[in-house]
């Protein structure tokens, strides 16, 4: 395979094309707007720890292997590209209000499970360690092993990375057609031109589906009808800034979060909204994600809004990335679906599409994210 086309310039495409660039495919990467600005950016950069002797589920062995990845790659790419991405093991404290107990203990259990250490912590403990948190918090737990990296750094640490090692990157290059000739990839069409190679990753987010379905042929595949269920999720964030920070650890309550920088601000997110493609932000959302962070943290009512934004979470059928190649179609390979966790699993991601596509040892069983039809949600008795 010398000659290979990444479909999305996010923070997946990206990783991919650093992997394979790294053992001399020759790699072009073809962005619809700039690399790396839609989802890749948008996060707040929460990496959660795993452990790869526990680990079961696709989810739990893609979020193991990163998690032995990120130190590594961080420092690769600080050596090779003079960027620091902002890679730190700050731990991360889960708390909660006394009725959200017992959720609070199936997610420690989950925890347990997989032998990830862990610090309980009673109402009184939690305002030892960070003496900034709501006096009506009931308790919690920390996980020293969490980890957090700045988006923006990254995604410029990689670009760097990819020009470097001779990755071709075009922007505002949508794909408006895929080729295939007897069951195999052939090219990709651009309002530029045409662009053919010996293989091709689809990884543009919620936008792969409506890739996929430039093939007709495929679209009516039951496998492939996973990938064509990709939808966009979206995710508001509010960014706050206050001098000095009220608290060092990564604080989560369910599904949203508090993620302080050392330069003052913090990241509140997120909300979940299928709201389509519309990136916009909302009013309501952003007023409900500062008074979260006022009630979590008293201080932070008195922080500056210092700005506010969006990204489109690509999420799969049964919210498990797909990974590797596309039924009935040889050459073509997919990476999208990633959900929440598309910065989090983006080294495992990049590792495993190059170890699939050069028939190397993967990493993990291929067979855990590959798309196939039983990856397909059941129907609804009488649907």
């Amino acid at each position: 395979m010398r000659d290979v086309l990444v479909a999305g310039g996010g923070v997946i495409g990206l990783s991919v094309a650093w992997e394979l660039a790294q053992q001399g495919v020759r790699v072009t990467v073809l962005e619809r707007t700039q690399p790396g600005r839609e989802a890749s950016w948008a996060g707040a950069g929460m990496l959660p720890p795993g452990n790869t002797s526990r680990a079961c589920s696709a989810e739990q062995q893609l979020r193991a292997q990163s998690h032995l990845l990120w130190p590594e790659w961080s420092a690769e790419l600080r050596e090779q590209t003079g960027v620091d991405n902002g890679y730190r093991v700050t731990g991360g404290l889960h708390v909660a209000f006394p009725g959200d107990l017992p959720a609070l203990d199936l997610e420690r259990q989950q925890w347990h499970d997989e032998q990830i250490p862990l610090t309980d912590h009673s109402a009184e403990s939690l305002r030892v360690v960070e003496p900034a948190l709501s006096d009506l918090l009931a308790g919690g737990f920390e996980l020293p092993g969490q980890a957090q990296v700045r988006n923006p750094r990254h995604l410029k640490a990689l670009l760097v990375a990819c020009s470097q090692a001779g990755v071709r990157i075009e922007c505002g290059s949508p794909v408006v057609q895929i080729d295939q000739y007897g069951g195999r990839f052939r090219q990709l069409r651009t309002p530029s031109g045409t662009h053919q190679a010996d293989a091709c990753v689809l990884a543009a987010g919620p936008w792969t589906g409506p890739l996929l379905s430039l093939i007709p042929s495929l679209a009516d595949s039951p496998a492939c009808r996973a990938v064509l269920g990709i939808r966009p999720v979206r995710g508001q964030i509010v960014l706050l800034n206050t001098q000095p920070l009220p608290f060092r650890r990564m604080i989560e309550y369910g599904k949203r979060y508090l993620v302080p920088r050392p330069d003052g601000r913090v990241l509140v997110g997120s909300t979940e909204e299928d709201a389509g493609f519309d990136r916009s932000t909302t009013s309501v959302a952003i007023a409900e994600l500062i008074q979260f962070a006022g009630t979590l943290v008293p201080a932070l009512k008195q922080a500056a809004v210092e700005q506010c934004w969006s990204g489109l979470r690509p999420v799969s059928p049964d919210t498990s990335p797909l990974l590797g190649p596309v039924p009935g179609c040889d050459g073509l390979f997919l990476a999208a679906g990633h959900g929440r966790s598309g910065l989090q699993m983006s080294p495992v991601t990049g590792v495993l599409l190059r170890q699939i596509m050069l028939g190397q040892a993967p990493c993990l069983p291929p067979e855990l994210v590959a798309c196939t039809e039983d990856r397909l949600p059941a129907s609804p008795e009488g649907c």
